[in-house]
């Protein structure tokens, strides 16, 4: 699937959703609430999803710092934006991680140190989410009460993460055999000539230990010499999905919902530890179908749909915009659609 394709899909699957939800659930009420809104919680929403950034601009600085390099807090921010947009043209949500290490490497870090910081942002925020939705659950059961299919998916999506912990897991322990893999796969390229001299092949599998080996030096330096600064990253991570969580009650009380915080804080954690593994670009369609599902256990139906919506403009629409802001200016489009390429083939 090419950037543009991505894209568009993502885009017709948001407004198509979006369109169907505003059809089927608005009604006056809803119109009525929307214009009663109190526009300083509007404002402080935005200022929630801010902190948001801040704290995951943050994060990558410590993890950082741990692996003995340093990531200026503007291109923290810079990261935070190109992995929305990377996940917003990927199946799976998978491929922001490209752009984060092709910027990283843009800035002197090495691919293997590139791809172990980023691997372990999205790894801290999964197994945030794998600890918190367990504890959602029995703090609210109801959520999941409505819908076996919603019980499989969440068991589903257990099943994943822990596979792929064992994964990680596997690759810092056993290095060699991903170089063996590694080198198999070069090697079978070269016998179906994609690659053309002998050299070229050398050089690849030099260039892959090298990287498979500073991608195993940061783990060992981050739970060795930088244990302090994964612990900061660690902080930040559920400070991060915490900012995030609370747009939906700061939306809520704008437009004049009750609500309890720790079961919206709930809903929404199991929300998102489903969204992680969702096959379409960015979760689109789902997220907002998903939403206004979910949400109708918190308010009235009227107000679930429109406040699944608005809900995704700040949470996400808004870090989209500006990671295609970020990817224009500073990567290029041409660049970008040879890292998205490279991410679905990864992804195969």
């Amino acid at each position: 699937m090419s950037l543009r394709k991505g894209l568009i899909i993502f885009i017709l699957l948001a407004f198509g959703v979006n369109a169907v939800i505003i059809f089927r659930s608005v009604d006056h009420g809803t119109i009525r609430s929307l214009l009663a809104a109190d526009k300083l919680k509007l404002l402080l929403a935005l200022f929630v999803v801010f902190l948001a950034w801040i704290f995951d601009s943050g994060r990558f600085c410590a993890l950082a710092v741990a692996a003995h390099e340093k990531v200026p807090f503007s291109l923290g921010i810079v990261l935070t934006w190109l992995n929305y947009f990377g996940s917003a043209v990927t199946p799976m949500q998978s491929g922001g991680g490209p752009f984060q290490v092709y910027a990283l490497y843009k800035k002197g870090i090495p691919v293997g140190k590139g791809i172990a910081i980023t691997l372990m942002r999205t790894m801290l925020t999964i197994l945030i989410l794998t600890l918190a939705v367990p504890a959602a659950l029995m703090l609210d059961p109801d959520i999941l009460k409505s819908s076996a299919f919603l019980k499989g998916v969440v068991f589903y999506v257990f099943v994943v993460i822990l596979a792929t912990w064992a994964f990680v897991i596997f690759t810092i322990i056993k290095p060699e055999i991903i170089k063996k893999f590694a080198r198999s796969i070069v090697m079978w390229l070269r016998r179906f000539n994609f690659m053309k001299s002998n050299r070229t092949v050398i050089k690849i599998i030099q260039w892959l230990d090298r990287e498979i080996d500073n991608y195993i030096l940061n783990f060992r330096l981050a739970f060795n010499t930088g244990k302090i600064w994964v612990a900061i990253a660690v902080i930040l991570s559920a400070f991060h999905l915490l900012a995030l969580f609370s747009v939906l009650p700061v939306l809520m009380s704008a437009v004049g919902l009750p609500f309890r915080y720790i079961q919206t804080i709930a809903v929404q954690a199991v929300f998102m530890f489903i969204l992680y593994f969702v096959p379409t670009p960015g979760a689109s369609g789902v997220a907002e179908g998903g939403g206004a599902l979910l949400y109708s256990v918190l308010m009235p139906g009227n107000m679930a749909g429109i406040m699944s919506i608005i809900c995704r403009f700040f949470t996400d629409y808004i870090s989209i915009f500006m990671g295609v802001v970020v990817v224009v200016r500073m990567l290029g489009w041409g660049v970008s659609e040879n890292l998205h390429k490279g991410a679905s083939v990864e992804d195969a």
